[in-house]
């Protein structure tokens, strides 16, 4: 409050948050106290001036540990003389003892070289902890006329910063109030609505429009200040009838492109076909990826198209809002990948987790046979999986499926398959017919999530050295023996395509030395570097030609194709079972 007394001079003392949304009501404080004192519109703008300055600088330019503490505001009126006092708690400077105007192009000077030009004296008193700035102004006339410092001539300046600063201010402002609130950008239509209502506002624009980019080739509207300007997609690519609209020129050329009333624009431009429009499009990329389009300008009003839209400070600011709004999408966008990543990534463990539940610890012996079981997967987990249920001394059933799909659903069905082929025992030895009693009763789940299963069956008795099979849609079972290699393929359609499918099998039997093999497609489509699948024939003429127990047929299998797909990497699950006797 200010201090009053007819000996004493007047004062005003307080202080400020480490905020620079406070800056503007200490601004509006000190001014409203100089009013009361009788200063002039001179010293009144002079010195909001030079305060709005320094009271930026003691902000920015704070530490983080110093961030709690304020910034303390002294003025003090004698009858010849304004004395403003500012105490920060920044690192400090060296004053220059000379500050000349910065050139246009500089980011930085001008505030030292506006408090100087602008300030009768100035002094700046570094200490441990603490700053303090003494802006002195005389109030006499004689003196002001004649006083040392120098001064500023063109008051067209003075109002170019003001506006500079008063434009910079403000934009920080927005800037830091929703960098502080992290919550706010969830709502990403909302957040742009409001941060682009705010810009607006600060730069005396009337309209704006934020496209963002669906992909490197499409911009479509995020938010609007109307419902005009939203008028779908533009096709940026060029070489199309879009490539001439201001705003996928600004994507073209990578450039900022300004319009006014008078500028030409082909038929349909949805800047200029609701609003006689004058303003700028400015494109926005980040990484070299484009993230979007902020076009925002005013209404076209007579004689207006005259003087440039915006001034090179409200321009800086529009870049910088648009900067900051693009940076905000890619986070969201980075969000939203990880978020899915981290489902996407549980998803595949519990899945995974699923399928290897399903497969065999130990595989079950059979008298004068030996098998062995392999299964590989992909990076995502599939639906492979592979069982053989021991029905006796010297019967089994095998079972090799592939559900087509990934993830938690499809290892949920192979897991449902199983359970269902173990709960019905009394067909076991008919593969035929327990397909079709599996496909009845999986037919309305699987159809609804347009799914569905191939599957082979294979009931071996190896006292009557008999192999019956069965398959729905599956890939044909190998059986090779001195002779050569066969073929079985059993006609039938996957399971959970049609709910009455009539399921056939064939019997054949097993040689003597032969050998059995069940497997997935992820074998025979396993791709080399060339693009070239492994193929049923080169399967088929592994088999004829390796010999050997069961167990080292699948090392020698397994090791083949990991060697054909040595660069390529797997692309989808591989599962065999291999009887040899």
């Amino acid at each position: 409050m200010p201090d009053s007394g007819a000996s004493r001079p007047a004062a005003l003392r307080f202080t400020l948050p480490c905020d620079l949304s406070h800056v503007r009501h200490a601004s509006q404080t000190v001014h409203q106290f100089l009013v009361e004192q009788g200063c002039g519109e001179e010293i009144l703008t002079a010195c909001d001036l030079a305060l709005v300055e320094a009271c930026n600088n003691a902000i920015q330019y704070a530490p983080e540990s110093a961030r709690t503490r304020p910034v303390s505001l002294e003025v003090i009126r004698t009858p010849h003389q304004l004395e403003v006092r500012v105490t920060d708690h920044t690192k400090g400077f060296a004053w220059p003892e000379k500050i000349e105007l910065p050139a246009p192009e500089s980011e930085s000077g001008r505030g030292l070289f506006l408090i100087q030009s602008l300030m009768d004296s100035v002094l700046y008193l570094r200490g441990p902890g603490e700053n303090t700035l003494v802006l002195r102004k005389s109030l006499s006339d004689e003196r002001r006329n004649n006083r040392s410092q120098p001064r500023m001539e063109n008051d067209g300046l003075i109002t170019g910063l003001l506006e500079e600063i008063t434009s910079c201010y403000e934009s920080l402002s927005a800037i830091f109030r929703y960098s502080t609130d992290t919550g706010q950008a969830r709502d990403l239509k909302k957040f742009a609505h409001r941060l682009l209502s705010d810009l607006a506002s600060i730069v005396g624009a009337e309209w704006f429009v934020f496209r963002h980019a669906r992909d490197q080739s499409y911009i479509d509207v995020l938010t609007a200040s109307e419902s005009a300007l939203d008028m779908g997609p533009i096709d940026v690519r060029g070489g199309n009838s879009d490539e001439k609209f201001l705003e996928a020129q600004a994507v073209i050329s990578r450039k900022t492109i300004s319009f006014d009333a008078n500028s030409a624009t082909v038929a349909g431009d949805p800047i200029r076909l609701k609003v006689r429009a004058r303003g700028l499009v400015y494109p926005v990329f980040v990484n070299d990826e484009l993230l979007g389009t902020l076009a925002i300008g005013k209404n076209g009003k007579s004689g207006a198209a005259t003087q440039p839209v915006f001034t090179n400070s409200q321009t800086n600011a529009i870049g910088t809002f648009a900067q900051f709004l693009a940076i905000q999408i890619a986070n969201a966008r980075m969000h939203e990948a990880s978020t899915a990543n981290r489902i996407s990534a549980r998803e595949l463990e519990i899945a995974g987790t699923i399928q290897r539940s399903l497969l065999l610890k130990e595989l079950p012996t059979l008298p004068g046979f030996e098998l062995a079981a392999f299964c590989r997967s992909a990076d995502q987990v599939g639906g492979d999986f592979y069982d053989v249920l021991k029905l006796g001394e010297h019967t089994a059933l095998f079972v090799i499926a592939d559900v087509m799909g990934k993830g938690v659903l499809a290892a949920m069905f192979a897991a449902i398959l199983r359970a269902v082929l173990r709960a019905t025992p009394e067909l076991n030895r008919e593969p035929a017919a327990l397909l079709s009693r599996v496909n009845r009763l999986l037919f309305d789940e699987l159809s609804e999530v347009d799914m569905f299963i191939t599957a082979q069956l294979a009931f071996v008795d190896v006292k009557a050295r008999k192999l019956i099979v069965g398959s729905a849609g599956h890939c044909p079972l190998l059986i090779a023996d001195a002779s050569g290699v066969r073929s079985l393929s059993p006609e039938g359609m996957p399971l959970g395509i049609l709910p009455d499918t009539e399921f056939v099998s064939e019997t054949v039997n097993l040689p003597e030395h032969c050998r059995v093999l069940l497997y997935t497609d992820g074998a025979t489509e396993a791709t080399n570097a060339t693009g070239e699948r492994f193929g049923q024939a080169r399967l088929m003429e592994w088999l004829n030609h390796t010999r050997g127990p069961a167990g080292e047929l699948q090392g020698n299998l397994a090791n083949r194709l990991a060697e054909f797909q040595f660069k390529t990497g797997l692309n989808d699950d591989q599962t065999f079972l291999i009887i040899t006797g």
